[in-house]
């Protein structure tokens, strides 16, 4: 059942283990975590400690073993696997650290798959497709497939794909980890605006300092756990002036 929340996403008491018996590991560890609508929330901490993780549970790409996951209202945790691939397809886009394009395809083909999973025609997709790319600054590479396209340049096609089909929730794996200072400020320029919907919502794991600047909320993990929230850009700003 749906309840009217300011949050698009809302963690509580999440609990995820990994393996079994001796080797079983707790990777999330009754963490709660929120993320309002019309923000760009950044989650960071030490490398290994739950943030990939987290993310692939409020995205309903891992289950959790304890707690709720509620997002836009709607309990994921508690959703049967079609309906939850129905709901992702609607309203989740996802940029991932390994780009995961198709190799076969040419970068607007690679960005119109999500439209295509929605229904739309091959020539509507394709030409939402090249518009989002020339958004990201690659309408000229829209034929080239990704052999052809640099690290940076795949980066950027990914993130394409992600925005094709404007969704609501925009779940971002280090975005800017291939991308040189001119680019990484294009994609985050590009992010924030995503944000500043009323209706839709950001959240990015980076290890980038050089982007804090552009997070309107950071909560920071450690040993499975979010132990802090900055609900500020000044509050960031303060904590972290000296990075980026």
């Amino acid at each position: 059942m749906s309840t009217v929340t300011r949050d698009a996403v809302q963690m509580r008491g999440v609990d995820k283990y990994f393996g079994e018996g001796d080797a079983r590991t707790h990777v999330l560890k009754t963490t709660d975590f929120d993320a309002p609508l019309g923000e760009l929330v950044m989650l960071v901490g030490p490398s290994g400690c739950g943030k990939t993780t987290l993310l692939s549970v409020l995205a309903g790409t891992l289950n959790a073993d304890g707690g709720q996951v509620s997002v836009f209202g709607e309990r994921i945790d508690q959703m049967k696997p079609a309906a939850l691939t129905r709901f992702r397809a609607q309203n989740i886009g996802f940029i991932f650290q390994q780009f995961n394009l198709i190799p076969t395809l040419t970068a607007a083909e690679n960005v119109s798959v999500p439209l295509l999973i929605q229904g739309k025609s091959n020539a509507v997709a394709l030409k939402r497709a090249r518009d989002v790319l020339e958004r990201v600054g690659l309408g000229h590479k829209a034929g080239e497939r990704p052999s052809k396209l640099s690290g940076g340049q795949q980066q950027r096609v990914a993130i394409a794909r992600a925005l094709v089909h404007e969704p609501r929730l925009l779940i971002c794996d280090e975005p800017t980890s291939a991308l040189d200072r001119e680019n990484g400020t294009l994609v985050m320029q590009l992010l924030r605006d995503v944000a500043r919907s009323a209706d839709r919502t950001v959240i990015i794991v980076t290890h980038d300092s050089r982007i804090y600047r552009y997070a309107d909320r950071m909560a920071e993990m450690e040993d499975g756990r979010v132990f802090r929230t900055l609900d500020s850009a000044v509050a960031i700003a303060a904590e972290h002036s000296g990075h980026g």
